[in-house]
């Protein structure tokens, strides 16, 4: 098992509990999409995961490849193979694209808790600049990115597809084993929506896992889960097939809250 939690409880900074008690396997090779209408949790779960310092986890479990995720620092996941695309990127002015990049990169690389005692010895695990250059330049054709972007400070004036796309980006030159997606498909139209969507399907294999957050059944026309769930105040209360999201697409969630509520009475 790649990821599992169990039992997953936690709140913000000022006390408010937001996850009760969330249950999820995500196996290597699968594509799990978590649904839900607003203030349901998702973004919450996928920070959680991440270690976001705005949220705290009072009870329950992450592990991720064996390990206890709640107990690594936030560069060790990363390091490990978490990667998160934010739902709202943010700006970084100054800060060009293919350096951010480049910089990124070569931080995962580094071997953590070593102090290099030259020059040489902190860039030895660094990527090279040809082999970088190449990697970017397949990226951004893959994405359809147009070469001028390398030059822009990240996110800076970007439109909110334009965002979205560099984080889709930025997941593939990571190569992550596990990609957690968090409403990438929000604020991108038909096209845009496409190219992302295909993105994510050429990352997709038997070694890497993704989690998919999502308000809307569109993506998963052009993005085959294995799985869906729905999640309500905070817990995970029904799993499915594609067929689930055509259904929540169809009726809302009103239906699942009110099948939810029936069970409890």
């Amino acid at each position: 098992m790649m990821l599992e939690i169990r039992n997953l409880h936690a709140r913000l900074s000022d006390g408010r509990e937001i996850l009760k008690g969330i249950d999820l396997k995500v196996d290597a090779g699968e594509v799990h999409a978590i649904m839900g209408p607003n203030g349901s949790g998702k973004s919450t779960l996928a920070l959680t995961v991440m270690g976001h310092p705005r949220y705290k986890v009072t009870r329950g479990e992450i592990t991720y490849g064996g390990r206890d995720v709640i107990k690594m620092a936030v560069d060790e996941r990363a390091r490990a193979g978490l990667f998160l695309a934010f739902q709202y990127p943010a700006a970084i002015p100054g800060v060009s694209v293919a350096n951010f990049l480049r910089t990124a990169i070569n931080a995962r690389r580094a071997e953590p808790g070593v102090t290099a005692g030259t020059a040489a010895e902190a860039r030895k695990n660094d990527m090279p600049i040809p082999q970088f250059v190449k990697l970017l330049a397949e990226k951004m054709k893959l994405l359809e990115i147009d070469d001028s972007y390398k030059s822009r400070s990240v996110n800076d004036g970007f439109s909110g597809g334009e965002k979205k796309r560099l984080e889709t980006l930025q997941m593939h030159m990571f190569g992550p084993s596990l990609a957690l997606m968090d409403e990438t498909d929000s604020g991108l139209d038909i096209d845009a929506l496409k190219i992302v969507a295909h993105a994510i399907e050429a990352l997709r294999g038997p070694e890497v896992g993704i989690l998919l957050i999502t308000h809307y059944e569109r993506i998963l026309r052009f993005v085959q889960p294995d799985f869906v769930h729905v999640l309500i105040d905070g817990r995970v209360v029904r799993t499915g097939g594609r067929e689930l999201a055509a259904e929540l697409e169809a009726k809302g969630y009103e239906f699942v809250r009110e099948e939810l509520y029936a069970g409890r009475a």
